[in-house]
């Protein structure tokens, strides 16, 4: 089977990287992933990347087997994944078009499979810290390198879709001073922690969640609008890809890759 060091889930509207690469499909003890897996060198290194919700868009976020997904991408050999996602925007000064280099999350879900250990070996990994510092500090100078308009630190708060938000909901997330809103981080970048791997999430500003209070007079968002945005910029966040892949150091400077050496019982 082909190997891979690194690996890219494409989120909403971004499901197809590499104009050329071998397609390979991975079974895994968890069921099947979200669709193949393609794999290619970028600038020397071999990259992996899969559709999240598979190539048409097929799975909703709810239904998404991350387990399988994660696990596929650690049999290939992956160390280190980058996580692109849409999400919406709980503060002002967050527009459709940034991108967000998340560092924290607040999970609202509920009934997804989140662990590889559910007994009878128990595992307690810690969330403290859960994207790896190394690869967010170096996005973060790329992104600058690049003049995007980017944060690079954030909260995601991590609802269950696949509707979105209501105003109440809306209002309660940004008062409680989290930045943006998604549904896919969570169980996907602690999926990742237990299996060792550097995880790291690009949160591309798509809408105001629900029509956000103090923001432009836009309404509440839409999926259709959702995906406008994506399609204008899904090009920036490619060439961000691109320009950053080649500069991930080798060698890590974070514990990610050590994350179950005290999480065992």
């Amino acid at each position: 089977m082909p190997e891979a060091e690194i690996g890219v889930f494409g989120g909403s509207g971004f499901y197809e990287w590499f104009g050329s690469g071998e397609s390979i499909t991975v079974s895994t003890p968890y069921g099947p992933p979200s669709g193949p897996i393609t794999i290619a060198d970028v600038a020397g290194r071999r990259v992996a990347f899969m559709a999240r919700h598979g190539a048409r868009h097929r799975i909703p976020p709810h239904l998404v087997n991350y387990r399988a997904n994660v696990d596929a991408m650690h049999q290939l050999g992956v160390r280190r994944i980058i996580a692109p996602s849409a999400v919406g925007s709980l503060k002002t000064e967050l527009r459709p078009g940034d991108l967000v280099i998340a560092d924290q999350f607040i999970d609202r879900t509920h009934g997804r499979a989140d662990t590889y250990f559910p007994g009878p070996e128990v595992v307690h990994v810690s969330a403290a810290d859960p994207y790896c510092p190394q690869m967010r500090a170096l996005a973060a100078t790329v992104a600058g390198e690049q003049r995007l308009r980017f944060q690079p630190h954030g909260t995601v708060v991590v609802v269950q879709g696949p509707r979105f938000s209501s105003r109440a909901e809306s209002r309660w997330y940004a008062g409680m001073g989290w930045d943006i809103i998604g549904m896919t981080q969570y169980p996907e970048v602690i999926l990742a922690r237990e299996r060792e791997l550097c995880y790291m999430n690009l949160s591309l500003v798509t809408d105001y969640d629900a029509g956000l209070e103090g923001a432009p007079e836009v309404g509440p968002v839409q999926a259709q609008d959702v995906m406008t945005v994506l399609a204008q910029n899904v090009a920036r966040l490619r060439e961000l890809l691109s320009a950053l892949i080649p500069r991930i150091p080798q060698t890590p400077s974070c514990d990610c890759q050590s994350a179950l050496a005290a999480a065992r019982v």
